[in-house]
């Protein structure tokens, strides 16, 4: 009873839970919530990042991209940057079009970001003169939910044409758009149907016919109206009539029918003057489908098969593994119905089922990580505790994964790992406060459970607490990393925190319950005696090694001199470790995923079929690996985007110089090489392919965290558009000459021919023929227009009318310098006659970057270190060289742009160094706060400010265990390794306090100085191994993952290498500073300390 008033808040809790009826009811209700959470959590494959971004298109036809960037697109940018909460403004200037694009800062909500958007866009109507020429701008939005989530492929092994293949896909469009969760369907490929008007310049002349003519004829007689009612008296009862007036075109035969004329008092029929074909639209995109050697249906390997592909986006907070296994189930349903027997269907996308892999997998893991903690606490301590400590961590994480749920997280690998990992750490509550009731029993085995059960919970409830207070103060800073890897890496520090949080709970209320059920049977006094042998032979021998170990340490103060050197030396050489490159510092691996891209750019000019015919090649290349189970390739138009086609703009690839090759691999269990591998091992040999065709040739793999425009970018500033040009063109030679190096890129384009018809204004203008007359004549015969459109009461997507000279009178100017025109007197005067031909070169896409312009010089890291930052760092000596003769020093900027671009050419490093740069620093100062919030809870627990630094004196030596562990290992230390070091940085401070509350403990309780410094090393041994090991435990389930073996390997090498020396130094270390407090009266000095 005298107890009773000096227990603390966690023994107060254990006694008031251990007998309480509602305690199995709480803990019921957590199990029921976390299997509540686990039914309703949307599944992902990864976080989702909001990162909102939205293109601003200005067409602003025939101007060059001088004018364009001039006139439109920098007071454009003006305009736009003055929306709050922008990362950065881009525009891209070419003939006849502005291209803005706003990047929002992460974490922005797309709805505000748009409502922001367009109201700038409103405010600022009059920005831009009424007559300049410029169009309506056409906002499109982009985010992550414009990501595909499912592409179905359709082909049909009998090569049947596009425009079959196409109106298939289009009826399939709406009956996947029933599904429910789905957002956009959408059909890439297919050459869309139309009405051909094939002009012929000799028949037009001849009937004195001209093509505006045409085209306004076509539109008047495509009209129908509601004219009105009148009065119908013919009927037995009087009532109103409806009048419609006019007539749609309807069939090709309706247009062919048409008077566009008179010639010679006949009427001209617009099938004499011109061939009317309904068929394809002249192609301008290519897509077709091709089987690979890992596809069952072999017959069919490497063959060309035209395709067109149904993208499947979903709506925000809808679960990515249910709609798409919807959306595959109804495909499977519209099969023999919608879609023929002679079409086939290949998924060639699904990230439902990827995400609904990974999520099961790392439950599972998750389950085995558990289990195996269990079974070592039963090894340990007994197989009542191992029930009592597993039901715990059970009850721990079905209470995290609600919380986690109502947080607001989805249930993807990087929340689910934040589990697994910390699976180690939620026990440690559990192990440590059975533990302790163990020790105690065998202490007093006269005692009964109920009477030891509160004291044996608060001796450990003050340094538990703290020490779980210390893991959340070094993992929480974490969750404010900003930029694009703050979304991705915050489930880690939330989702630990929130289970350290709920592990602490369970600890002192269910755990006492559960221990004075289960071990009842344990303390009978009859077995007292044999109860408390076991520990009796663990105990002494725990003790005599470390009287060995630490007396020789406590007796001389040159061995503790010697045992400091050696630590440090040991810190030298570890961090050594980056300086040779034993170790390689990387942002992120890559993940082991089954696809890649190939990224196809051909010379500037290029005709869509000789980009057709690089992709062919490349494609048949790779249909012989026999990793590859299929591919799609895209010629003149953008495949399906992932996450990084979205923040590279993929979507926005549709010149025919443009190609894409997706490469779908087969599932990572039927093949040994990672993707990674997979796609270093084919690059040189599909570099070799575009060569022969002078195309420039890009390997892009899914990137395993935030996008970058490409992982080495180096943004090319200065006072003129010439110099920033050359400086690219030479910085693009350096990349290539730079070891290791690949895939580099420019932002220029290569000059390609262009021809100017130069209209002779005197002589048009005599002839009463204007400027615009003749530029929307030659217009109409190459681009072609659509004059109207069919209304045939079938088709999903208007048909249009297109008038256009035939593909092969495209072939050289004659035919459209036939093009007969009507003069103001009514005589037919051909181009020829109104223009002068001159040659040039083409328009060159401008680039602006928050209001600066710019020029780019991209590159890919290959080789042995495989990490940009090494090839950012082999590039620098080449610099100079490559700046322009005569202008200076090349300015180089790590983190923003140049100041003062008019001053002299510089570059800024972008790409990974960006996100690296930002996430590295992010997360040190997360780290730094981490250990001021440990330092600060320490201080208040301990009321000293010199005990702390005793305790936080390990955090450095577990460096000595992550470094060399990496080196082991061969694996590079990533921003993940980085989590792995912050969270030891809490786990190793925990087994500190342990220790060192003990060695307070003791004191206040009489024992001798050196006697209490032993013995709190021998007796907290036990739990400060078996939580290290259950630590180690659940981090040996994440080490083949790809991206997350980082954190693995810090937590394993580092909790092993700081757990050993930690009993050894810490010890040794209190000892050094407080022995002379301790010489006059043992008992007392330290005591006193424990409350300066």
């Amino acid at each position: 009873m005298e107890n009773t008033p000096q227990l603390g808040i966690s023994g107060r809790l254990a006694k008031a839970f251990k007998l309480n009826a509602i305690t199995p009811l709480l803990a019921l209700v957590a199990l029921l919530l976390g299997f509540f959470a686990v039914v309703v959590t949307p599944r992902e494959e990864e976080p989702q990042i909001n990162v909102t971004m939205a293109n601003v298109l200005i067409p602003f036809p025939g101007a060059s991209s001088v004018d364009v960037q001039n006139m439109v697109a920098r007071p454009a940018e003006q305009v736009l940057s003055q929306i709050a909460g922008i990362e950065h403004t881009y525009s891209v200037a070419r003939p006849g079009m502005a291209v803005m694009t706003v990047q929002f800062k992460v974490g922005v909500p797309r709805t505000e970001a748009l409502v922001r958007l367009y109201d700038v866009l409103n405010a600022n109507q009059d920005w831009l003169p009424r007559e300049l020429g410029t169009l309506t701008p056409i906002v499109k939005p982009k985010g992550i939910d414009d990501v595909p989530v499912l592409a179905v492929t359709l082909w049909s092994r009998e090569a049947l044409p596009a425009d079959e293949l196409e109106r298939v896909a289009h009826t399939v469009e709406a009956e996947l758009k029933r599904v429910p969760g789905t957002r956009e369907v959408q059909t890439i490929g297919g050459p869309q149907r139309a009405v051909h008007i094939w002009l012929d310049p000799v028949r037009l002349r001849d009937r004195g016919v001209d093509v505006l003519t045409l085209k306004s004829a076509l539109a008047a007689a495509n009209a129908s109206m509601p004219s009105g009612s009148v009065i119908d008296t013919s009927g037995s009862v009087t009532q109103m009539l409806k009048v419609e007036t006019g007539e749609f075109l309807r069939s090709a035969q309706d247009v062919g029918d048409l008077v566009v004329g008179v010639n010679k008092g006949l009427p001209v029929y617009l099938r004499e003057v011109a061939r009317i074909e309904t068929g394809a639209q002249l192609p301008q995109r290519y897509v077709w489908f091709t089987p690979g050697a890992a596809a069952s249906d072999v017959a069919a390997v490497g063959g060309v098969y035209p395709a067109v592909t149904l993208t499947v986006t979903k709506k925000p907070g809808t679960n990515a593994v249910d709609v798409s296994s919807a959306v595959r189930a109804r495909v499977v349903e519209l099969g023999n119905t919608v879609i023929p027997t002679n079409m086939q269907t290949s998924i060639s996308r699904d990230y439902g089922e990827t995400a609904a892999e990974k999520a099961n997998k790392l439950i599972q893991k998750l389950g085995f990580a558990t289990g195996s903690v269990i079974l070592l606490v039963g090894f340990a301590l007994g197989r009542r505790e191992a029930v009592i400590v597993g039901a715990a961590v059970i009850l721990t994480l079905t209470a995290t994964l609600f919380a986690s749920w109502a947080w607001g997280f989805t249930l993807n690998r990087v929340s689910l790992f934040a589990l697994i990992f910390s699976i180690g750490i939620l026990v440690d509550d559990a192990i440590v406060v059975v533990e302790n009731i163990h020790r105690h029993q065998q202490l007093r085995p006269q005692a009964s459970l109920r009477e030891i059960i509160p004291g044996a919970v608060d001796e450990v409830g003050g340094p538990t607490i703290l020490a779980t207070l210390t893991v959340i103060a070094a993992l929480l800073p974490m969750a404010f990393v900003s930029g694009l890897m703050g979304p991705y890496m915050s489930p880690i520090p939330i989702n630990a925190s929130l289970g350290m949080a709920i592990s602490l709970g369970i600890a002192f209320t269910v755990t006492p319950w559960l221990a004075l059920k289960l071990m009842h049977s344990h303390k009978p006094p009859a077995a007292s005696g044999q109860a408390s042998a076991q520990p009796k032979g663990l105990g002494p021998r725990l003790q005599l090694f470390f009287a060995r170990v630490l007396t020789p340490f406590l007796e001389s103060a040159r061995k503790r001199w010697l045992l400091l050197a050696g630590v440090l030396v040991a810190l030298m050489l570890s961090v050594g470790l980056v300086g040779v490159q034993w170790v390689v510092l990387k942002m992120l691996p890559f993940d082991n995923k089954s696809e890649f891209q190939v990224v196809v750019e051909m010379p500037a000019g290029t005709p869509l079929e000789n980009t057709a015919a690089v992709l062919h090649d490349l494609g048949a290349y790779l249909a012989q690996q026999p990793e590859v189970i299929n591919l799609q390739a895209y010629a003149g138009t953008a495949s399906p985007i992932t996450f990084n086609g979205l923040v590279r703009q993929y979507y926005l690839r549709a010149d025919a110089e443009q190609g894409d090759l997706q490469v779908n691999l087969v599932d990572k269990q039927h093949r040994k090489d990672k993707s990674h591998a997979i796609a270093q091992r084919l690059r040189p040999e599909l570099e070799k392919i575009g060569a022969r065709y002078r195309a420039r040739i890009k390997v892009v793999e899914v990137p395993p965290g935030p996008p970058v425009m490409s992982p080495l970018v180096a943004e090319v500033y200065g006072p003129d558009e010439a110099g920033r040009q050359e400086l690219a063109g030479r910085l693009a030679q350096a990349f290539a000459a730079t070891p290791d190096i690949v895939g580099v890129d420019t932002s220029l384009q290569d000059n390609a021919p262009r021809t100017y018809l130069r209209v002779r204004r005197q002589r048009a203008e005599s002839l009463g023929i204007s400027v615009a007359t003749v530029a929307q004549t030659a217009a109409i015969a190459l681009s072609g227009t659509d004059a109207a459109f069919l209304h045939d009461e079938h088709a999903k997507y208007p048909v249009p009318v297109r008038l256009q000279l035939p593909l092969r009178d495209q072939v050289g100017l004659d035919a459209i310098l036939a093009m007969p025109l009507r003069a103001a007197n009514g005589t037919m005067v051909p181009l020829s006659e109104l223009v002068r031909v001159e040659t040039g070169v083409i328009d060159k896409t401008l680039f602006t970057k928050d209001l600066q312009p710019v020029s780019y010089v991209f590159g890919d890291m290959a080789g042995k270190l495989d990490s940009p930052l090494y090839g950012l760092f082999a590039i620098r000596h080449r610099l100079q060289a490559a700046a322009l003769p005569g202008t200076g020093v090349l300015g180089e900027n790590w983190i923003s742009q140049p100041t003062d671009p008019y001053r002299q050419y510089a570059i800024k490093w972008d790409g990974e160094w960006q996100i690296t740069y930002e996430t590295f620093r992010d997360m040190g100062a997360a780290y730094g706060v981490g250990l001021i919030l440990i330092y600060l809870l320490v201080v208040a627990q301990f009321k000293s400010y010199l005990t702390p630094l005793v305790i936080m004196a390990p955090i450095p030596l577990t460096i000595i265990g992550v470094m060399p562990g990496h080196a082991l290992l061969g694996a590079q230390f990533t921003a993940t390794s980085m989590i792995g070091m912050i969270a030891l940085a809490g786990i190793i401070v925990r087994n500190s306090i342990l220790l060192v509350d003990f060695i307070e403990l003791q004191l206040s309780q009489g024992v001798a100085f050196k006697e209490a410094v032993i013995s709190s090393a021998a007796v907290r041994a036990q739990p400060i191994a078996l939580t290290g090991l259950a630590a180690m435990i659940g981090a040996f389930f994440i080490l083949d993952d790809p991206i997350f073996n980082g954190l693995a390997i810090s937590l394993i090498f580092g909790i092993l290498v700081s757990t050993v020396l930690t009993l050894v130094v810490i010890p040794v270390l209190y000892y050094a500073l407080y022995w002379k407090r301790s010489e006059p009266h043992p008992p007392v000095a330290p005591a006193s300390n424990g409350v300066h």
